[in-house]
């Protein structure tokens, strides 16, 4: 059964100026802690459903990379993305957008869709016991930092 996380934050930009942000997975070094860059595979340079790219991750000595395929991208409204590693995809990120009258509400969400047979495999590969707790922090912090830089 999927685990799914969400994590909401108010931001005082608008919804394109938001999506533009988030959709560049070129950017997500600038706001996420774990994922500290991104690359578009050959072929693809934006957000179209069907995009592929790579994910780079650390926590701590651990490092490792993940495949992340678009399958939502509605400009000012939702961007999301399946995680994948080895072919085997582990869990599904998306961001929801919302207006408000300061500008937006952002909401990150993630379904963690590994099996219990694969938790040990993962924890050695991110050295992460905890995947909920530590997706929850993450989260918060991704979306602090998203909103420090769009709301300068």
């Amino acid at each position: 059964m999927a685990d799914r996380l969400e994590v909401s934050r108010d931001v005082s930009a608008s919804p394109e100026v938001v999506y533009a942000a988030i959709s560049d997975v070129t950017r997500m070094g600038e706001w996420s802690e774990e994922c500290y860059a991104c690359q578009w595979h050959e072929g693809f340079d934006g957000p179209v459903v069907g995009a592929t790219f790579d994910g780079h991750n650390r926590n701590g000595d651990k490092e490792w990379t993940t495949q992340g395929k678009v399958i939502e991208a509605d400009p000012g409204r939702a961007f999301a993305f399946e995680c994948s590693l080895n072919d085997f995809h582990f869990s599904t990120w998306g961001y929801r957008i919302e207006p408000t009258e300061a500008g937006c509400r952002v909401t990150e969400w993630s379904e963690n869709l590994l099996p219990d047979w694969a938790m040990d495999t993962a924890k050695e590969i991110s050295g992460v016991d905890d995947r909920t707790e530590r997706n929850r922090q993450t989260m918060t912090g991704t979306l602090e930092r998203l909103a420090a830089v769009l709301e300068r």
